[in-house]
């Protein structure tokens, strides 16, 4: 099974992750940032991807570096979980809605770390979570996963709606990219022979 536990402790957060990226779907998220448990939550979900998140951090500040140190956590978590990537899809994509607002999401579990997030919330905060605050989780989580993600919000007038489908997307891109490709068997999706 492709599991990983990886715990990251700093002066400013001290942070748990589980995962086992052949699960159902379940989460258990307690990082003191009520809808980032939320957005977790899709990630689990629409991944199929167990998830079990701790975090203790300078909440008392504000919640950016919880947000960032749970991304580069669940990065670490990812790449030692994906182990040599033989027999993987690599390549993964998603379109989600939600009522008015559609993102999409394309991911490669290259090994090279690359970001573009292309997103105008409606919003900069949704209650009291700064939207800033996604980019920063995507930004810690592919420069230690290693992959390379696209994130387009298409459309949408509702902060709660747009973050939704954005992180809903990246679940199902995910869970695509780490299927298994019969047809590729053993082999490693790239012609370097290495990812």
């Amino acid at each position: 099974m492709r599991t990983a536990t990886v715990n990251r402790n700093t002066l400013e957060t001290r942070i748990g992750v589980t995962l086992n990226l052949d699960g159902t779907g379940q989460a258990m998220l307690n990082t003191g940032v009520p809808f980032f448990d939320h957005m977790l939550d899709q990630i689990a979900r629409h991944g199929l991807i167990d998830l079990t998140v701790t975090a203790e951090g300078d909440l008392h500040i504000d919640a950016h570096h919880t947000v960032e140190d749970i991304g580069i956590t669940i990065g670490q978590a990812l790449a030692t979980a994906m182990g040599d990537k033989k027999g993987i899809r690599r390549y993964g994509h998603a379109y989600v809605p939600l009522d008015e607002a559609l993102s999409r999401v394309v991911i490669d579990l290259s090994g090279r770390p690359g970001l573009e997030f292309h997103c105008e919330f409606s919003r900069a905060r949704i209650g009291d979570f700064d939207v800033d605050l996604i980019h920063e989780f995507f930004q810690g989580f592919i420069n230690h996963a290693g992959v390379t993600l696209h994130i387009d919000n298409l459309r949408g007038d509702n902060a709660h709606h747009q973050a939704e489908t954005i992180f809903k997307a990246f679940g199902r891109a995910l869970r695509m990219a780490l299927a298994a490709d019969a047809r590729m068997g053993a082999a490693i999706p790239s012609t370097k022979g290495a990812l």
